[in-house]
């Protein structure tokens, strides 16, 4: 097993030049780093429809402890898509959805959990209900506002991505010697995907620091690109095409909406993951601040919605309070049980109760 070194100082540091001018705080951290001392089972977790930050940070902190002679699963609450199973051990994540059982038999078998880029029980839909009966430690890291509580927390809505989190824990622990390549992969994977790109607002110098580290350990940034952007199917450049073409404009509010209906889904057998990004394409046009895409999900009645802003523009707010969803300023997600053209209708309404304020967004 790898032995710990000295425990480092509150403000962690790389050849002695510290990161990020703020430090990291989880509460309990030392009474952590003991229990990490020892050998455990432990059992990661991300959310339900995992993203690039969520499968990233998932793997970076596997491999990491795995390093350090534990034993780890991942188990993911459904499966996620294709072009984030590229990294090194996605293809071994267990799908709950897939082998109920055995997701269940690990949770509970787990000496520690870990709870990565989600913090509410709700997120991973019947895992949740195992986690909660366990009584072994939980570990949160995690971006998101409003956090459940845990026994180990490390959460900063200041992040713009768990990934960085991941990077700042592992050096907190006084092991960043050992992030190699493979580990590197998986941060800048999640960094890239939850800040668009490094085009957020919330993407800080910190995070370009942590990138330059990354990019010291061998990642070739060109490749990692291209396996998650430029794998595209014919059947997600069709998808596009159609919601494209149902995009709605209403300049008055610098809001643009897509949609995507079952039936078209269906139709081109959309796979898990097709329409990633689709709802940054109402961002590109001039002067626009506000996108929103309304997806009618294949299996059960309801509306998948994602939102994104720009500028002070709280699509989280609007989603919580609006649609039942949440997430960040700038990304966020709802969902609606109305019909589609009930929801549409809901929306547009609601565009009237913001249009000051929409009006006076700068970018």
């Amino acid at each position: 097993m790898y032995q710990n070194p000295p425990s480092c100082s509150l403000t962690c540091t790389i050849l002695s030049k510290p990161i990020s001018s703020q430090t990291m705080e989880m509460n309990r951290f030392e009474e952590l780093k003991e229990l990490l001392a020892q050998p455990k089972k432990i059992v990661i977790l991300p959310h339900r429809n995992p993203d690039g930050d969520a499968i990233g940070s998932t793997l970076a902190m596997s491999h990491y402890l795995t390093k350090l002679g534990h034993e780890c699963e991942i188990i993911a609450p459904n499966d996620f898509p294709k072009f984030l199973k590229w990294m090194d051990g996605a293809k071994k994540i267990n799908i709950a959805e897939y082998k109920p059982s055995k997701a269940r038999v690990l949770v509970e078998n787990a000496d520690l959990i870990f709870i990565l880029d989600f913090n509410s029980f709700g997120r991973i839909d019947e895992v949740g209900d195992w986690v909660q009966r366990s009584r072994v430690p939980k570990i949160l890291i995690d971006h998101h506002q409003e956090p459940d509580q845990f026994d180990f927390m490390y959460s900063d809505t200041m992040m713009p991505a768990t990934c960085q989190m991941v990077y700042n824990f592992i050096e907190k622990m006084g092991h960043l010697d050992l992030i190699d390549k493979t580990i590197s992969e998986c941060i800048y994977t999640g960094i890239m995907t939850d800040t668009g790109n490094f085009r957020f607002r919330n993407t800080a110098a910190s995070t370009h620091r942590v990138v330059a580290e990354l990019h010291d350990r061998g990642i070739e940034i060109d490749k990692i690109y291209n396996n998650v952007f430029d794998t595209q199917s014919p059947t997600r450049m069709k998808l596009l095409g159609l919601a494209l073409n149902s995009m709605e404009t209403f300049p008055e509010f610098r809001t643009a909406y897509m949609l995507l209906t079952r039936k078209q889904q269906l139709e081109y057998n959309s796979q898990k993951g097709d329409t990633e990004g689709f709802v940054n394409f109402g961002l590109g046009l001039n002067n626009f601040v506000f996108s929103v895409i309304f997806i009618e999900d294949q299996q059960n009645d309801f509306i998948k919605i994602s939102f994104r802003s720009k500028g002070n523009f709280d699509v989280n707010s609007f989603a919580r309070e609006h649609f039942s969803g949440g997430g960040h300023v700038n990304a966020a997600g709802g969902k609606s049980d109305l019909s589609m053209e009930e929801t549409l209708q809901k929306f547009q309404e609601l565009l009237h109760l913001y249009k000051e304020e929409l009006e006076q967004v700068e970018i």
